[in-house]
């Protein structure tokens, strides 16, 4: 099958190198990296352009945000599985891709998701966290529970039939897109008990005290518009497992 990787990106000149170098050794023959670039100001386009994986599809210009961003990358994708690689993270290794596409085709998944390691922005050697997908399940997504976004891998068709991601979300809307596609409990998916991604720590996500508030926020109101019952306790209550993971670092 042939993977698509989106990879939307803005002024990522101190780290996107990476990210397209883990996308280009991947062994995988059939990989397309679709790299969305929201008209950057300092050097990121040309590395794209020296560092991106051959037959790379390169879009520049001005976007209403990064679910915006990310939706730009779903409509030039041609892949039959989709996933999205964050502008400062890489794969744990040159063999991810092709591990997801032969479980994926072995047990005719509609989604497919593992783990990221959170390693410390000056030294990509320095594990930090783990996060562990394994928590997820579809019965948990009212608890704020979700896959790690940058290791799940989706068929194109599940675009195809739920959407792709609400730009009116400012930071959860991978979480949206989670609730919408996998409460209603028709996709078959499975786990992978390893680490797919790492990730450096300090993005929107895992910016401070504002991010969480409003990450949960944003939370709270993507169950609520699916239908699903939840609440601030019940959202909150994942922070000691979260904690948890950096304790076993």
């Amino acid at each position: 099958m042939k993977i698509s990787v989106i990879t939307v990106c803005f002024n990522s000149e101190a780290t996107i190198a990476h990210t397209l170098q883990a996308v280009a050794a991947q062994t995988h023959p059939d990989v397309e990296h679709v790299i969305v670039d929201g008209g950057s100001r300092d050097g990121t386009v040309k590395l794209v352009e020296t560092l991106g994986r051959n037959g790379r599809v390169i879009l520049s210009e001005p976007d209403k945000g990064i679910y915006d961003a990310m939706n730009k990358g779903l409509r030039l994708a041609t892949g039959d599985v989709i996933g999205f690689l964050n502008a400062d993270d890489m794969y744990a290794d040159d063999g991810v891709l092709a591990r997801v596409d032969a479980l994926m085709q072995q047990d005719r998944l509609d989604a497919l998701y593992g783990d990221t390691e959170f390693v410390h922005p000056a030294n990509l050697n320095k594990p930090v966290r783990r996060y562990r997908s394994d928590r997820f399940r579809p019965d948990r997504i009212a608890w704020g529970w979700m896959p790690a976004h940058p290791a799940l891998f989706l068929r194109r068709q599940v675009f195809e039939r739920y959407g792709g991601f609400r730009p009116d979300y400012r930071i959860a809307g991978d979480f949206e897109l989670v609730a919408r596609i996998f409460h209603p409990g028709e996709l078959s998916y499975r786990h992978i008990p390893e680490v797919l991604v790492r990730m450096r720590t300090g993005g929107i996500s895992t910016g401070g005290l504002r991010s969480t508030l409003l990450l949960n926020s944003e939370v709270l109101r993507a169950c609520r518009e699916n239908g699903i019952s939840s609440n601030w306790l019940m959202i909150l209550s994942k922070y000691p497992a979260k904690l948890l993971e950096y304790l076993r670092k």
